[in-house]
């Protein structure tokens, strides 16, 4: 006669290629992208947890941002695997700290990496492939990619 547990694990045993086929049919889920507004972030928060990729404008109806944001969202799990955080500042009648340490002049893209330093500005839109790829270069993300390897 089986225990309690031998029969549980019997029942998921047996139901494993079951479970197995239905995850197989079903498609891989896109993460979502988070924006995070600039007011009231404190980036010292970030530093070594999270690279964040600024996007100031002083509207969010202004084109730029839109594109911007749009493009952003077209590579979502990309943008997670390198712990990348959209934060967004569309107002800069009330400045942010990040607006007044930065001191971007309308559309702006602003990279910050892990380490707290500015890698990179951009006055127009970039991909996330563009983005990526400066991030793939830096001498933190080739190391964190050897570590994950180990």
């Amino acid at each position: 006669m089986l225990s309690r547990f031998g029969m549980i694990l019997l029942g998921f045993l047996a139901a494993g290629p079951a479970l197995e086929s239905h995850a197989a049919d079903a498609a891989p889920v896109e993460p979502v992208l988070a924006v995070v507004p600039a007011d009231g972030l404190d980036p010292a928060l970030y530093v070594w947890k999270n690279r964040l990729v600024v996007v100031f404008a002083d509207t969010d109806a202004d084109p730029a941002f839109a594109e911007q944001m749009q493009l952003l969202g077209e590579d979502t799990a990309a943008l997670a695997e390198r712990d990348v955080l959209v934060v967004s500042d569309t107002a800069p009648a009330t400045p942010s700290a990040l607006r007044a340490k930065l001191r971007p002049h309308g559309f702006s893209l602003i990279w910050i990496d892990k380490d707290g330093a500015v890698r990179f500005r951009k006055a127009s839109p970039w991909t996330v492939r563009e983005i990526t790829q400066a991030i793939d270069k830096t001498p933190l993300r080739l190391q964190e990619l050897a570590d994950k390897g180990r």
